[in-house]
């Protein structure tokens, strides 16, 4: 494998279709797609502040380096990427790749980060700012996630995420087979239409969780008293530790909680309309009219 150390590089493609090649303390200068359309590449504590430098690249591994904010858009159509130890302060990264493993990464503009990305591993990443990370992703397991980007894992499909607190609204949108275990889900309209999705050992605040629903399960979880309106015209098994503030118009399934706040069963209710609610061994009694 070839060497260069200590070096920069700027302009247009400087490395243009290089093979088996490691870069150390290497700094990519204002430019456009220093490498692209290359094999088996290593870059470790480099520093990346010109655009697309990594285009069309397959099989390489990115070490405690730093992408500046100059070098947005850095990591589209590759595949086989394993990273580690790196910030990025740069938008836009991962699209349209396969096989991803990342492992200690900070990204500090996760603005459209991750879209349409296949087969993708997580451990400990951090997200902040930025709208619509993981859209339209298929096949991903995440360890340890904390993240306050908005809109997160819209259209995404068969996820699986533990040890996450996200903060946000109009989260797992539109999902498809996802399951969340001991997390924390923090903002407004969690998980409207989607499809299989799972929370074990959840705890969930924000109002009007959980809408529009199919075949959702929850085991074990615990919800905030802003979560007004729950359920609403959802299929579900749900098992409630504690309280939950307000069940409204559940379509079918079963729900059992500690205790009720209230519960609305109205004229806009749709058919089956035969959600058995339960308060732990006793069929909860009283509705809310609006």
């Amino acid at each position: 494998m070839e060497l260069i150390k200590d070096k920069e590089f700027g302009g247009e493609r400087p490395l243009f279709g290089s093979h088996n090649l490691r870069l150390e303390n290497v700094i990519i200068r204002e430019g456009e797609s220093a490498i692209k359309e290359c094999t088996n590449i290593e870059a470790v504590e480099c520093l990346f502040e010109g655009n697309y430098p990594f285009w069309h690249v397959h099989g390489f591994k990115i070490e405690a380096c730093r992408f500046a904010p100059g070098g947005r858009s850095a990591l589209w159509y590759s595949s086989n990427l394993k990273m580690s130890d790196t910030v990025i302060d740069a938008p836009k990264m991962f699209r349209e790749m396969t096989d991803i493993e990342t492992e200690n990464v900070t990204m500090n503009d996760a603005d459209e980060v991750f879209w349409r990305c296949k087969n993708v591993r997580i451990k400990n990443l951090i997200m902040h700012g930025g709208t619509y990370p993981f859209m339209f992703c298929d096949n991903v397991f995440v360890d340890g996630l904390a993240s306050d980007s908005k809109y997160v894992f819209q259209y995404a499909k068969n996820v699986e995420i533990h040890n996450a607190r996200i903060t946000t609204k109009d989260a797992f949108w539109e999902t498809e087979n996802v399951t969340i275990y001991d997390s924390e889900l923090n903002g407004e309209y969690l998980g409207w239409h989607s499809k299989n999705l799972r929370l074990v050992n959840c705890h969930i605040t924000g109002e009007q969780p959980l809408c529009y629903a199919r075949d959702l399960i929850l085991e074990n979880c615990t919800f905030g008293p802003d979560c007004d309106r729950a359920f609403e015209y959802t299929t579900l098994h749900a098992d409630i530790n504690g309280h939950i503030t307000n069940i409204k118009n559940p379509i079918t399934g079963r729900i059992t909680a500690d205790s009720i706040g209230s519960i609305t069963i109205d004229e806009n209710i749709k058919a089956p309309a035969d959600c058995q609610i339960t308060i732990r061994e006793k069929i909860a009694v009283g509705t809310e009219s609006e």
